[in-house]
Order: structure tokens, then sequence, then C-alpha cells
């Protein structure tokens, strides 16, 4: 039970942006962080494991082809966070929240209760009743996330979902996203820049390059300075702080 991802190819016009990509399976209960420079193909493939990009080959979510899921059953259970949040002007958040779950056909009661819990979880509840069309694009981006906590799905795809956010914020952000993962048992994939916090809260790094795997594991194993030599043309490393976590530190570029 799982997410399959085999021999995918997606294009842009007639070029392949991701040429052929075939990954392990992830698994329930892990949060993956999927890197790799601008244009390496980490939102294609976000979108194409959302079913919003036609791919060859085949996704699977828990032996289910995704291409073959109704859109009602592709929306309860496959959430997206994307990079641009759409307008949705004249809604409060707890009318933007309701809406959406209302429309998943929840009871309004259990959707109400979601809804209480999520904004109190993530510190936003004061937020509520504001109108979207006042809030800054890191609150804004908040509340997307609680939007997408509140429907529960199994699969839940975050491409940069930290880049308007704050240090505290974005802190907030990935516990957030691993104590749900925990306690629901479900699966996260996340498009991050920021190798620091793929450190901190990711069990497994892929990395893109060109469309193509460049390495996939445990992050300590892939985060080695020929690796990011090879896809960044940096020069850096990881090393323990003095609380014993593991961080990147950058060094330089490297030149040709």
């Amino acid at each position: 039970m799982s997410l399959h991802i085999n021999s995918i190819k997606v294009l842009r016009g007639n070029t392949p942006v991701i040429p052929g990509l075939s990954l392990a399976p992830l698994a329930p209960g892990s949060v993956t962080a999927l890197i790799g420079p601008n244009g390496a193909g980490k939102s294609t493939l976000i979108h194409a494991i959302a079913g919003l990009l036609r791919a060859q080959g085949q996704i699977s979510l828990h032996g289910q082809a995704i291409a073959a899921l109704s859109h009602d059953e592709r929306c309860r259970r496959i959430a997206l966070l994307p990079q641009s949040l759409p307008q949705a002007a004249g809604l409060t958040v707890y009318e933007l929240l309701l809406g959406g779950l209302l429309t998943l056909g929840l009871p309004r009661r259990e959707a109400e209760a979601r809804i209480a819990s999520y904004l109190a979880q993530l510190q936003l509840s004061t937020l509520a009743m504001r109108p979207l069309a006042t809030l800054s694009g890191g609150q804004r981006q908040m509340v997307a996330l609680a939007q997408l906590l509140a429907r529960q799905p199994e699969l839940m795809l975050l491409d940069e979902p930290n880049s308007a956010l704050d240090l505290h914020w974005q802190l907030a952000l990935v516990e957030a996203i691993r104590r749900d993962v925990r306690e629901r048992n479900s699966i996260a994939l996340l498009a991050l820049h920021d190798l620091n916090l793929a450190l901190r809260c990711c069990d497994r790094i892929i990395v893109l390059h060109h469309g193509q795997c460049a390495a996939d594991g445990a992050p300590l194993a892939v985060l080695t300075p020929d690796l990011l030599a090879q896809v960044y043309d940096i020069s850096g490393r990881v090393e323990q702080c003095s609380q014993g976590r593991p961080i990147f530190v950058l060094d330089q570029l490297v030149r040709a």
C-alpha cells in the first residue's frame, strides 16, 4: 500500500521534461523531499502525480491507477498545495475551508470540527473570520495548508510550500506535516529548495536533475559533496550542529 511511479514520461510540446522516471515506492507514514535545481522537473512531477498533467507510464496509489480515479475520488484521496495559490475574492478563511470540505461530501458538523481543530493546531484561529484578501502571502500559505490537512487525504503533494513563510512558520509547517503523516499514516511528497528543511523533516530525499533521478535515499546518504557539486554546481556539506542535528553548509560555487 504505497505510491508507485513507474516509467513516467511527461512532455512539454514535443520536449520531454521528464523523459522516463521510475522511483521506489513511497510508503505510508513517510515524508519525502523532492529536490533539485530550477527546471529539474519537480513541479512537473508533482502535477503529474496529482493528475493535472498528462503523463505516460504508471502512477498508482495503493494499487489503483490515479488516472483511472473519478474526479471526486481523486479530490478525496489526493491533495495538492501549489506554488501559486488561487484567489478567492470575498471569502473569509472559514468560508474557504468550510466550502472545500462540504464539496467533498463531509457532514457540516464534522467539517466544522475539522476546521476548528486544524486552525488551532496551526495557530490560525484568530484568522478564521478574516477576508482572504486582507491576509499576507505567508498567512494565505498557512491557510492553504490548513485546508489541505483538513481534507485528510491519503497523499499530500506540496510544491515549495515554504516559499512565502518566515522562519517561525516554516518550522510550524514542517512539524504539522510530520505530525499529520505519523497520526494518519498518510504519504507526503514536498518539492523543496531548502536543504535544511529537507534534512529536518524528511525520511527520504529524491534528487531530480534534467527530469531524471540523480539520487534517492536517506537524507544523509543522498546529500554528499559529490552529489551537490554534480547537481547544483556548488561546494557544500552536511555537518552536525551543537545540538546534534544535521545541517547543510554552503561553501562556494563550483565554476567550470
